[in-house]
């Protein structure tokens, strides 16, 4: 049923009930929340708003299908509070769409909910789909090194109520930012890797992550992962690459693309795949340069078009916003 998604190594899973594809992600739903006491320092930018629950579709394109999916959820006195939708062809193409609904159902209700909407809307229509409630955020890790700039810029914003999810913790493979990440009251363990012992520190970073988290973000953790640890996490890991174009991969980026006489900078986070800085792209900016920046210059630069980039991502990735569709993605 449905159409195929992801490129090479990204699957369907719990297609039964309306899990959409995403990179290796398990056959589990999101836990119901518990209280997570190292939250209680956060700090909301704006009243929160009731929660809604999120339904993402994709299905070949044919008339009917919004007609189809607003009845459903008018019949069971849903409120469709945001509906954003895009066709890559209207004759022959596929057809993405993002709805937001409030009430979300009650959670006693849910599963019935899902086997009803699979039945009237998603097996006519072919549908690969996705139902989400912003009741439950997702858990989320972060992956970092020794730069501080996009680590730091995710936790302040995750304190400000800006990202919704629940901050689990922080692996590292050194141990220079654990003051920094203790003062946001988030968990920071500390796991060395080197050539020789890579394979037993991926070990212990699955014990760490698999099946406590639902997604990982990279922020600026200078290891590139195994395609077995990859596998065997299960949820999507986000990175941030410091290109706008991965024309200076490895080390010193900014150094290169100044010799090279670069007239412009930027950044690009996507989902990480086994293939090196290849995977999905979610979002990217750029920043004009000029022979006048100095290399400080242009790292600082890079540096904050890198942290808001990757904080886009992340934010829209948690807010049920992005669908991927032959290795790209499309963002609502």
């Amino acid at each position: 049923m449905g159409i195929a998604l992801l490129a090479s190594g990204w699957t369907i899973s719990d297609t039964s009930l309306g899990r959409i594809c995403r990179p290796h992600l398990p056959k589990t739903d999101r836990p119901v929340p518990e209280t997570n006491l190292r939250a209680t320092n956060v700090k909301r930018a704006d009243p929160t708003p009731p929660p809604t629950a999120r339904l993402l579709v994709s299905c070949p394109d044919r008339p009917g299908i919004v007609a189809a999916l607003s009845r459903f959820l008018f019949a069971r006195g849903a409120n469709i509070v945001d509906s954003q939708q895009h066709s890559t062809d209207p004759r022959d193409g596929t057809f993405f769409m993002r709805t937001a609904f409030h009430p979300e159902p009650a959670a006693g209700d849910r599963a019935a909910f899902a086997a009803a909407f699979a039945t009237a809307v998603a097996e006519p229509f072919a549908m690969d789909w996705q139902l989400t409630y912003g009741s439950q955020p997702q858990r989320m890790a972060i992956l970092a090194s020794r730069q501080e700039h996009c680590l730091l810029d995710l936790l302040w914003r995750w304190r400000r109520g800006e990202l919704d999810c629940r901050m689990e913790l922080v692996v590292s493979n050194h141990a220079d930012l654990a003051g920094d990440v203790a003062a946001f009251g988030v968990r920071y363990e500390h796991v060395p890797v080197t050539p020789e012992s890579k394979p037993a520190a991926e070990e212990r970073m699955l014990e760490l992550l698999a099946g406590r988290v639902d997604v990982v973000v990279l922020a600026r953790y200078m290891q590139i992962l195994s395609g077995d640890f990859l596998e065997r996490l299960g949820v999507p890991v986000i990175n941030i690459h410091h290109s706008f174009l991965p024309a200076f991969a490895g080390a010193d980026p900014y150094a290169r693309a100044r010799e090279r006489g670069v007239k412009i900078i930027g950044a690009t986070a996507h989902y990480v795949t086994e293939e090196l800085d290849a995977g999905p792209i979610i979002d990217q900016d750029v920043a004009r340069v000029s022979h006048r920046h100095g290399l400080a210059a242009m790292a600082r630069i890079g540096g904050d078009i890198e942290r808001t980039v990757l904080a886009r991502a992340v934010h829209r990735h948690l807010a049920d916003r992005i669908l991927v569709h032959e290795g790209k993605t499309v963002v609502f």
